[in-house]
């Protein structure tokens, strides 16, 4: 069996690739991924074997790759950081080939909150981008908001099933339901980071009913306050 990695290529423009990352790919023979992530590395995957992959046939194409793969090298790219909302691929991707190298990438989470000017590690990050139950999810995120903590969240697109689908619309509506004062309550959504299509929008929660926003969206709910360190001497 060749090599597998799982990579992660930053959140959309190709000068967020790391250097590790990008030499992987540059070595690889065969690259599988989504169309949106294959754009981000379009610069360094001519003459390889590319397959674009979908929800759809992603299972199909993993099953037909191990059995081909031979002594090659096949690269696995994800958006953002493979290690964040990505694990029920991974988790795939381990059963089918087994040893599969994972490297890190940057995150949208990362560039969302140096946007917002959140602390990561004042913040709880949330995904709610999995295709198993979400109840929980919106629980933690209930309680982060009411701890004062910001809450970085990762929605989940699933326009044909209302039931799932979780966008900033249906999030602003659920937090006003279980008695958030929304029209007090600051955040931003971003879209498409990095990207030549990015876009922004900041304002109070309320406002995010009946918006539309794509599915690479984050959400930074921003209950941040100055803590440095002159306040502690």
């Amino acid at each position: 069996m060749g090599k597998v990695f799982a990579v992660g290529v930053g959140p959309g423009a190709s000068d967020n690739l790391t250097e590790s990352v990008k030499k992987i790919v540059l070595n690889s023979d065969i690259i599988l991924g989504y169309k949106y992530t294959l754009n981000t590395i379009s610069n360094f995957i001519q003459g390889k074997q590319v397959h674009e992959i979908t929800m759809k046939n992603q299972e199909e194409v993993y099953q037909k790759i191990s059995k081909e793969l031979g002594n090659r090298t096949l690269v696995v790219p994800f958006t953002g950081d493979v290690n964040f909302s990505e694990s029920e691929v991974v988790d795939r991707l381990i059963e089918i080939f087994g040893d599969v190298e994972i490297i890190p990438g940057i995150s949208s989470i990362q560039v969302a909150a140096s946007k917002a000017k959140v602390p990561i590690d004042k913040s709880k990050v949330i995904t709610m981008h999995v295709t198993t139950s979400i109840e929980e999810k919106k629980l933690e995120l209930q309680k982060a908001l009411v701890d004062g903590y910001n809450v970085i969240l990762i929605p989940r697109p699933w326009p044909k099933d209302p039931e799932k689908h979780f966008m900033p619309s249906e999030i602003a509506k659920y937090l006003k339901q279980n008695g958030f004062d929304t029209s007090n309550m600051k955040v931003n959504v971003f879209e498409t980071l990095t990207g030549e299509n990015e876009t922004s929008f900041e304002g109070m929660v309320e406002q995010l009913e009946g918006k539309e926003f794509s599915d690479l969206s984050v959400i930074v709910f921003n209950q941040a306050t100055l803590e440095s360190y002159i306040n502690f001497e």
